[in-house]
């Protein structure tokens, strides 16, 4: 079935394009993105039971952005409330007016940013899903929960706990100025177990996610993942503290997307290069990688929890190749910090919510695949690690250091996996050494898309990113 588009979007659409048309006459350039998402979220542990509406994406809104004298200014709201086009514009103005006659008593400096681009288009995209989370049978969707939760208490050893989370978003996103006129309706899930275990007061955690552009029914693989994450907490319970040193390493296609994400994200986030803000803006064109790393960056990239039609500043969705073949190629852009780098958006201009601002952000962050397979891999390690298990991720763009936390590590030597775990890990490095250093790839791919990416310590919009298994030289601690 189609995701079908927002019906309260479609009635306020006619309001919004007079609008649009009113305020044309008094600044050079207007638009307006109007926002109604709705959803579902689950929480089931053996503590408690939690459902609600509420999701990372659940919003309804409207933000108008216009252009005076170069200075772009927003006004956003949540309801029309049965107000013509012509009366809401009134208000409209009589607000960004009062925001431009501050910047002018205060004598703030302005940056004099050129024309946002008006091509015509139209644009109507209804994706494909099973299931609409508000149409999801709340009671089936607890009893299979707490079945699972349940589940991952009889099978792990040492269970003090099996949480079980889900939610799923039906996102509706309507952007219309002069010329476009631009429509779109998805939905994306996401859902994780979660096992707790303890043996002599010392407890450990283990943890597994699923994700897709799809509806709830992607909870029906939840009873799949339980038995896995059991396994993995009970084996954690054995696991010793890693040596600090440098190993050979092979990081799991999550673990390889937790890399990419953290190397290559904020890192070369364009809005970052306007503000100095980011060394990756001095080596495009440099390799920063060996000849195995091609990365792409992109709604486009993946049918992912990120994928989209258009960002939230109605520039059609892109797939960028950021780095080929270990030379960074370019970075992401929005509209506005594209205006002001002289070059093209991506289509990664994103906002937390209708009310706030837009910023360049990561959508899919995907390393591609090489021709080696695992098991080759692993027989070419005389010793070191197998990296399983992103648990978060730190970068520095500025002097593009990075550190992520995983897991846990498998212990290979001379060859072979000898069954030893370590647990947790801290794996540390200078982003072009680490990415310099890989030397196999692996034919397969995933791409999780489980959580989300703050910008700094908020601004948090759903991302994606994976790759295949990759051998490479890292600091572990």
């Amino acid at each position: 079935m189609k995701a079908k588009f927002s019906a309260y979007l479609d009635g306020i659409a006619q309001t919004l394009k007079d609008v649009v048309r009113e305020l044309s006459g008094h600044y050079d350039y207007v638009s307006v993105l109007s926002t109604d998402s709705n959803g579902l979220r689950l929480a089931i542990s053996q503590r408690q039971k939690s459902v609600s509406n509420e999701t990372m994406a659940t919003e309804r809104g409207t933000v108008v952005r216009v252009r005076k004298d170069g200075l772009y200014s927003e006004y956003a709201f949540n309801e029309i409330n049965g107000k013509s086009g012509e009366e809401l514009s009134a208000l409209i103005k009589t607000e960004l007016d009062k925001q431009l006659a501050v910047i002018k008593k205060t004598q703030t400096e302005i940056f004099d940013t050129a024309i946002l681009a008006d091509e015509e288009l139209e644009l109507f995209v209804e994706k494909e899903t099973e299931l609409l989370p508000e149409d999801a049978d709340i009671k089936d969707l607890v009893d299979m929960f707490t079945a699972i939760s349940d589940k991952g208490m009889s099978l792990a050893e040492g269970a003090l706990e099996c949480a079980v989370n889900g939610q799923s978003t039906h996102v509706s996103k309507m952007f219309i100025s002069p010329n476009r006129f631009l429509r779109q309706s998805y939905v994306y899930s996401e859902a994780s177990v979660v096992v707790i275990t303890s043996r002599d007061g010392d407890n450990k955690i283990a943890h597994s996610g699923i994700s897709g552009l799809c509806g709830p029914e992607l909870f029906n693989s939840l009873g799949d993942l339980v038995s896995d994450v059991a396994k993995k907490a009970t084996e954690m319970l054995d696991a010793e503290k890693i040596v600090p040193g440098e190993y050979d390493i092979i990081a799991s296609p999550e673990v390889s997307g937790l890399i990419a994400h953290e190397a290559f994200g904020h890192g070369v986030e364009m809005d970052m290069f306007v503000k100095g803000r980011a060394l990756g803006a001095e080596h495009i064109g440099k390799r920063v990688g060996s000849d195995l790393v091609t990365m792409h960056e992109g709604a486009l990239c993946e049918e992912s929890v990120a994928a989209y039609a258009f960002d939230d500043e109605g520039v059609l969705a892109g797939d960028v190749t950021e780095i080929e073949n270990g030379i960074l190629k370019t970075g992401i852009c929005d509209a506005l910090a594209a205006l002001r780098l002289g070059t093209e958006p991506t289509g990664n201009g994103k906002r937390e919510n209708f009310a706030h601002k837009v910023y360049t952000r990561m959508t899919n962050t995907i390393f591609d695949s090489g021709k080696d397979t695992l098991e080759d891999m692993i027989a070419s390690i005389d010793y070191g690690y197998l990296l399983e298990g992103m648990e978060s991720g730190m970068e520095d763009p500025k002097h593009w250091g990075i550190q992520c936390i995983i897991s846990r590590g498998y212990e290979i030597k001379d060859g072979k996996l000898t069954g030893k775990l370590v647990s947790p890990i801290v794996m540390t490095g200078y982003v072009p050494d680490l990415l310099g250093s890989i030397s196999m790839a692996s034919t397969d791919r995933e791409v999780p898309g489980n959580g989300g990416c703050g910008k700094g310590h908020k601004e948090w919009v759903k991302v994606a990113d994976g790759g295949p298994y990759l051998k490479c030289r890292a600091r572990l601690g």
